[in-house]
């Protein structure tokens, strides 16, 4: 039987959905720039880090040699800043469901919770939709490499005193998953069985997760 003793949860599409919001947040800084995304290209986003986001845009239009450092900073700056905007209204409505129900079972049953985000706004949303009681640490991600590097669940290990091969990570990205495994973690897929194949176990949905069957 398997001793889980620890959770490690990506945000976006796991807990709760704002891909929405980056997409309309980049595709308006991107619209400034004179680059065409759609929602396709947004799919190669997600799980990645703002100034990743921000590199793969400006290559996607050809501009990535226009910008400095530090205007490329600003550029950040300028799409979280409408991306914090758009998130400053969630509530726990936007939380998906059976969410609070699994956070509570854990808690109940002495496993600890970690979040491991590539979004630096994981706090914010957490306090927004009325969990972050249940979050024993919550990784900074300006502190580790980004994922697919497993730096971001090691480092929820690490701060909790707990061996990998003890804890689980919940991704619904190919590079989340590819992330949990190398740092040698139980995967755990949340969406299509086909695009996260290499997960131990996926479930369609957040809430179809069974403790039984990871133990």
């Amino acid at each position: 039987m398997r001793d889980i003793k620890l959770f490690v949860f990506d945000l976006d599409g796991v807990l709760t959905e704002t891909s929405e919001q980056h997409f309309q947040a980049w595709k308006l800084l991107a619209d400034e720039l004179g680059i065409d995304i759609d929602l396709e290209f947004n799919e190669t986003l997600k799980g990645v880090s703002r100034m990743d986001s921000l590199e793969r845009i400006l290559a996607h239009g050809q501009k990535h040699h226009i910008y400095n450092k530090e205007e490329k900073e600003e550029l950040a700056a300028k799409k979280n800043a409408n991306y914090q905007d758009m998130i400053s209204k969630f509530s726990r409505k936007e939380l998906f469901d059976g969410v609070l129900e699994l956070l509570q079972l854990l808690k109940s049953k002495g496993i600890m919770v970690a979040l491991g985000s590539a979004s630096k706004n994981g706090p914010t949303l957490l306090r927004a939709m009325e969990i972050v009681e249940y979050f024993d640490y919550i990784v900074n991600p300006a502190l580790v490499r980004g994922k697919p590097e497993p730096d971001i669940f090691l480092k929820a290990c690490e701060a909790l005193m707990v061996d990998p091969k003890d804890a689980v990570g919940v991704e619904d990205a190919v590079s989340g998953i590819e992330a949990i495994k190398k740092a040698g973690m139980y995967a755990i897929g949340i969406g299509n069985k086909e695009i996260l194949k290499d997960a131990d176990i996926i479930y369609n949905e957040t809430k179809d997760i069974k403790l039984e069957d990871i133990q």
